[in-house]
């Protein structure tokens, strides 16, 4: 089989999560505070990318970090362009890890309007895929935000992120479609409900060839979008934390049959630049246990 074939066959029919590691330019800043590292440790983007590299490889090259229990990691295109231990870190990810390499390709949010932020426009697209194929990556990521249940603004995001999921597709890879829903929306159950219509009707737009993966807000009511599965062009429902801790993440979770993690800030709950290598591997370890544990349902 291709290597395509291979991890697409991996991340349908292999139980685990996926670990997001893309924290970008307007969030690196407190990803490294929260791992013990302040601003005042590097000067300008070059030196903090640089930073937020060396705690990224050290999660991924951590014996607690394999395919066994991880079924992908999203990455940052800065990172898509350093190495891990002397390899591209996506080849890494997949020749070294077994992990199947995904990338966020979007370039941040639009302003709000209709109680959304619909994403910016994405540049010179094709040539980030292509780069990305030529590196084995299988995926993409790309998000967008619900503030509030604006049935226009919904289905504003929701077709944005098919359009160009359509275009990713064509390109050859695997788009994760994902429109968070803001948890601290006051009208979070019915902002709900309208995304779900939208995705499932914009579904029915799809190819037989054109397969997507959704990553969504933890919903207020269990197996709340168990309905997108019915569709084949949906190879995977994923989660994703979206500011809960690490433990009430895990325990929505748990009520979600069929939905497993991508989580990031609630993956990385703990981690420290100043443990001691066990220590370090210790907590991830238990962290990566305990999210597996919540997939696997």
């Amino acid at each position: 089989m291709s290597t395509f074939e291979d991890q697409l066959n991996k991340v349908q029919t292999q139980n685990g999560f996926i670990a997001a590691l893309d924290q970008s330019g307007g969030s690196t800043p407190k990803a490294l505070m929260l791992y013990g590292v302040n601003e005042d440790a590097y000067n300008g983007d070059d030196e903090m990318f640089a930073v937020v590299h060396a705690m990224r490889t050290r999660i991924i090259t951590s014996p607690s970090f394999n395919g066994d229990r991880i079924l992908g990691a999203i990455l940052f295109e800065n990172t898509l362009d350093r190495d891990i231990e002397g390899k591209s870190s996506a080849r890494f990810l997949w020749e070294e890890k077994n992990v199947v390499p995904f990338l966020k390709v979007d370039k941040g949010l639009a302003d709000e309007e209709n109680g959304v932020q619909v994403m910016k426009d994405f540049g010179d697209l094709d040539g980030l895929l292509a780069k990305a194929k030529a590196q084995n990556v299988f995926g993409t990521k790309m998000r967008s935000t619900i503030n509030s249940a604006n049935a226009e603004g919904i289905e504003a995001v929701v077709a944005q992120q098919f359009e160009i999921g359509k275009q990713i597709c064509a390109a050859g890879l695997v788009p994760i479609i994902e429109p968070e829903v803001n948890i601290n929306a006051t009208d979070k159950a019915e902002a709900e409900a309208l995304l779900k219509a939208s995705l499932i009707k914009h579904l029915g737009t799809l190819a037989e060839d054109e397969l997507v993966m959704f990553k969504l807000t933890l919903p207020e009511e269990a197996n709340f979008y168990a309905e997108c599965l019915e569709s084949p062009n949906l190879i995977k429902l994923v989660a994703l934390s979206g500011g809960y801790s690490r433990e009430e993440a895990n325990r929505r979770l748990s009520q979600n049959n069929g939905m497993v993690a991508s989580f990031s800030r609630a993956l990385s709950e703990g981690l420290s630049a100043q443990q001691t290598d066990d220590e370090f591997n210790s907590m991830l370890n238990d962290s990566i246990e305990a999210i597996c544990q919540a997939s696997n349902t």
